[in-house]
């Protein structure tokens, strides 16, 4: 089965699948791309369309007897989402698929990541249940909305292990619902992807309680999208956008696009370019060094949160990482070693970054895997002869 939007609405592609108890993957595809047939298997992690060449958006839904199994897009960040939801157990926070097993060739890498924290006993069967349930929430709320595009129904085995099945019609009806309210709000905001922004800083402080006030300012400061700030306070998008609606009414806040990935798919591919992450949860050393090897021709890019940074660095696999030690949450010994576990990583340089110049951590260091070490406060020059010892220079 397979046709346009234009020919027949998606909702009555689900009643299809749903009426004819059918198993299989729905693929959905918007904007142009070159070649006929499929164009990409949704277990390759990293095959986003999102390419500025392509311009094309793609979601998967699988099915099990006319009932919903999981729904995915198909983008650059495909463990964001799941962490997002991670972040309310805290028996799942760290454990990062591929960090202690790689996942399997016929499971998607979100999917199969939920199921190794079921098998870990980090989440419970409800609790997976539950992510689940809002994770084809969102792919609903989005695809629903679609008059234009593609999509083509294969019948397919289901996903093996079956974690769970949902019925279509409740979570159709639920959805539409959802984007009825979510247009009243229209124009503003216009999309679920656009970033939270302070318009007025004084007046933000001077007319809200100051814990608000200060919890406001530091999601406009790390750029949080609507749909990343729905997840982190377990509300669905009207409902926040209601609770939103007062202060940008009154002109205190403003919305903005989510700017655009870091390293483009095409980037990402690109291997004559070195590409190098530092994690180090001090903005002052992270920009010195996007500063020093952004000059040298280096991709680089910083990233001051440890957890978030796994996700990242299993999706890009850059070819070197400098790792700061004495980090929150996760300290550098912890995430050097857990990479080190990976065969994705087993080869990869990994340079930690500390202001501690004892004997001791640089033992610990090469204790769990690092390839070399470099004192804080570094000058320009130590950086570049480092990281030109393990990367050719691109200046």
């Amino acid at each position: 089965m397979q046709g346009t939007l234009a020919e027949i609405d998606l909702r009555s592609i689900l009643q299809l699948i749903e009426l004819g108890q059918r198993t299989g993957e729905l693929l959905i595809e918007t904007g142009n791309r070159s070649g006929g047939g499929r164009s990409v298997a949704p277990f390759a992690w990293g095959c986003s369309r999102r390419d500025s060449a392509a311009r094309v958006q793609a979601w998967f839904l699988f099915f099990a007897q006319g009932q919903l199994v999981y729904a995915i897009e198909d983008n650059d960040l495909p463990l964001q989402r799941l962490q997002d939801y991670l972040r309310r157990y805290d028996a799942a926070q760290g454990v990062i698929l591929g960090a202690e097993t790689d996942p399997e060739p016929d499971l998607i890498m979100e999917y199969a990541h939920l199921w190794h924290l079921l098998a870990k006993n980090r989440l419970t069967p409800p609790q997976a249940k539950a992510i689940i349930v809002h994770l084809c929430e969102e792919i609903l709320f989005d695809v629903l909305s679609l008059r234009q595009g593609r999509f083509t129904f294969q019948p397919a085995p289901a996903l093996d292990p079956l974690l769970t099945s949902l019925p279509l019609s409740p979570l159709v009806r639920q959805t539409l619902r959802w984007q009825r309210e979510w247009q009243e709000f229209y124009p503003q905001p216009e999309s679920p992807d656009q970033s939270l922004e302070i318009a007025d800083l004084n007046r933000l402080k001077d007319e809200l309680p100051p814990k608000l006030a200060a919890q406001l300012a530091d999601w406009a400061r790390e750029s949080l999208s609507l749909r990343r700030l729905a997840r982190y306070l377990h509300r669905d998008l009207p409902t926040l956008a209601r609770s939103l609606r007062p202060y940008w009414i009154k002109g205190l806040l403003s919305f903005s696009a989510v700017p655009s990935s870091f390293w483009t798919v095409s980037e990402l591919r690109a291997s004559s370019i070195p590409r190098v992450v530092c994690i180090d949860d001090s903005p002052l050393v992270g920009k010195q060094v996007e500063a020093i090897l952004g000059a040298q021709g280096y991709r680089t890019l910083w990233l001051g949160e440890p957890l978030a940074a796994l996700s990242f660095l299993f999706q890009s696999r850059p070819d070197l990482i400098l790792c700061d030690i004495a980090m929150p949450r996760l300290d550098g010994y912890e995430l050097c070693g857990m990479l080190r576990q990976s065969r994705q990583f087993c080869q990869t340089p990994i340079i930690m970054l500390t202001g501690k110049d004892a004997f001791l951590d640089r033992s610990l260091a090469r204790m769990r895997g690092a390839t070399d070490y470099l004192t804080k406060p570094f000058g320009e020059q130590e950086l570049k002869l480092l990281v030109e010892r393990y990367l050719p220079s691109r200046e």
